[in-house]
């Protein structure tokens, strides 16, 4: 019996126990949970407040002024319809796969010649490839839109010197995709370029020299050594490309503004558009949490898809 009964008294006395010396552990740390309490209550303000609020923000219709009106699923229904919103999801497919091999082919190459040290001056080949990275994308925009104007862009005039006729590069549909990959590749090129650089850092220099000694050439190094242990940056880049394709924002703005006819619009447009040009926020958000629950699921394909294949 006296076994049972302290059976069951030491529960609570080792319950109140601890939870004296949680107590006493943050009166101890007050200072420290002062310290790093406004990251906190910002956070939960500008982030997790507004992230509720858009929750439920998609379940009403709103225009940004006035009462908020309950809808329940309509915006949901109503945005299955929205072939607008649907176009620009088949458009970060169709710029998928017009730039994002092409640019982590060439992040790679780069990386691979700019890293080994046999290149004169690789440090400011490395600098040049990487600050189109942090120019302003307005003004590159509209560098490109001098580029690629039909009648006196400097493409078009470079053509007619050869002979060849102009291409309405910003006015076709197939023209204003690959101009705006073009863009893209420029654009984002010397960051992919980084972090292929930073994943060959890790990737022993031994294993090359020893291949090339046994008598592979550069091309089957390259191919049988370096590709297989760049996987994981180079699934990492895909990923965060894929996310990059369904979310380009400024460069459109800048250099298509999602024409012609819609063929480069991208969901961000579509609900910055829904949003600030419609004020209907509470569809706005509805789109925005459809595109996340999309994006997530792509995300999660591509890492099961490299998975398997590892």
């Amino acid at each position: 019996m006296e076994s049972i009964e302290r059976t069951t008294t030491r529960p609570p006395k080792t319950f109140a126990r601890r939870k004296q010396a949680v107590l006493r552990q943050a009166r101890r740390s007050r200072w420290a949970y002062v310290f790093i309490s406004p990251f906190y209550i910002l956070f939960t303000i500008f982030g997790l407040g507004p992230l509720l609020f858009s929750i439920y923000l998609s379940l009403t219709e709103w225009k940004g002024v006035g009462p908020l009106e309950f809808a329940g699923l309509e915006n949901y229904a109503r945005l299955v319809q929205d072939t607008v919103f649907w176009q620009s999801m088949r458009n970060g497919v169709i710029l998928f796969f017009l730039y994002v091999p092409i640019m982590l082919l060439l992040a790679l190459v780069l990386a691979v010649i700019l890293n080994s040290g046999r290149v004169r001056g690789y440090r400011i080949f490395r600098t040049i490839v990487f600050m189109p990275f942090i120019t302003n994308m307005v003004a590159a925009g509209f560098a490109f839109r001098i580029l690629f104007t039909q009648q006196y862009g400097l493409i078009n005039i470079g053509l007619g010197w050869l002979g060849l006729p102009a291409v309405p590069w910003l006015e076709s549909v197939w023209g204003a995709r690959v101009s705006l990959s073009v863009l893209i590749i420029w654009a984002w090129l010397g960051y992919n370029m980084v972090i292929m650089m930073a994943g060959l850092e890790t990737i022993p220099r031994e294993l090359t020299e020893a291949a090339l000694v046994d008598g592979a050439t550069p091309r089957q190094a390259f191919f049988h050594i370096t590709i297989p242990l760049m996987k994981p940056v180079i699934l990492f880049t895909a990923v965060t490309s894929t996310i990059g394709s369904f979310g380009l924002f400024a460069e459109v703005a800048s250099l298509t503004q999602g024409g012609p006819i819609n063929a480069t619009i991208t969901p961000l447009i579509r609900i910055y558009d829904v949003a600030f040009g419609g004020l209907r926020f509470g569809y706005a958000s509805a789109l925005a949490y459809t595109y996340f629950a999309i994006i997530f699921l792509l995300t999660i394909m591509q890492v099961r898809f490299a998975r398997e294949r590892d």
